[in-house]
């Protein structure tokens, strides 16, 4: 008999931020196959005789392509596994869960998602910035740093507008290009600007910085991701809001 497929948002880092659905999965699997951001304690939730497989992707470093992953998953549940897919964040937020659903459909394999807390709303909370206030965004636009092949085309008017909270995903590796397209673009070089590393566990670091001295404040800091971007007013709240000491 087929098995079954459960890809779940292992949430941000902080191993408490998983769902309960998650974690009920995750303690009744048969194989795991994780990612690189999944913490480690989330993984030793599942029983001992669960296969575990990591698969986790660094920016040009992935242990498995992304094709090979689907025919693990694809092969695991044809071996009548129940395969929980731990994934960082949530599947469907630049976590290509999207692509690995698509191949368990067209395989005829039974899947379910089970969502996460995706990074931008942990790590957003855990230094105290709030992605939305009535007096500074009134909008949140996720983005990512890193296209498919690499390249760095993003709608740069749209990002660059006023009255919002821009929140960009692996763009530490060119935080200084999007600087440099958001400035041009319209948005003004005192903008508020925050680059958070391992948000939500207990190496978060924080650099604070207008966009115009982010780029030398993370230099300086050594920042290094994982780590997360947050544009806009809302970070002038830090650090008078930040509750999480690490």
């Amino acid at each position: 008999m087929a098995g079954h497929v459960y890809l779940v948002g292992a949430g941000p880092g902080d191993p408490e931020l998983l769902t309960l659905r998650g974690a009920r999965l995750v303690g009744g699997a048969d194989a795991v196959v994780y990612d690189n951001l999944v913490s480690a304690a989330i993984v030793d939730l599942a029983p001992a005789h669960a296969e575990r497989f990591y698969v986790g992707k660094k920016a040009a470093d992935h242990t498995l392509p992304q094709d090979e992953i689907n025919r693990l998953l694809i092969e695991l549940a044809r071996a009548g596994r129940r395969v929980v897919r731990l994934k960082g964040g949530d599947p469907f937020i630049f976590g290509r869960g999207g692509e690995e659903l698509e191949a368990l459909v067209e395989a005829g394999i039974r899947v379910e998602v089970i969502p996460g807390v995706t990074a931008a709303a942990g790590v957003a909370a855990y230094a105290g910035i709030p992605l939305t206030h009535r007096d500074h965004a009134q909008a949140v636009v996720f983005a990512t740093g890193f296209r498919k092949h690499g390249a760095l085309e993003l709608d740069w008017p749209m990002l660059a507008r006023p009255g919002q909270t821009v929140v960009i995903y692996m763009g530490v590796s060119r935080l200084e290009d999007i600087c440099r397209e958001l400035i041009a673009h319209g948005l003004p070089a005192s903008t508020p600007v925050a680059v958070i590393e391992r948000g939500t566990t207990a190496q978060q670091r924080i650099a604070s910085a207008d966009l115009a001295g982010i780029v030398q404040q993370v230099r300086t800091a050594g920042i290094r991701p994982p780590a997360l971007t947050i544009i806009g007013g809302v970070v002038s709240l830090y650090p008078r809001l930040q509750w999480f000491s690490p």
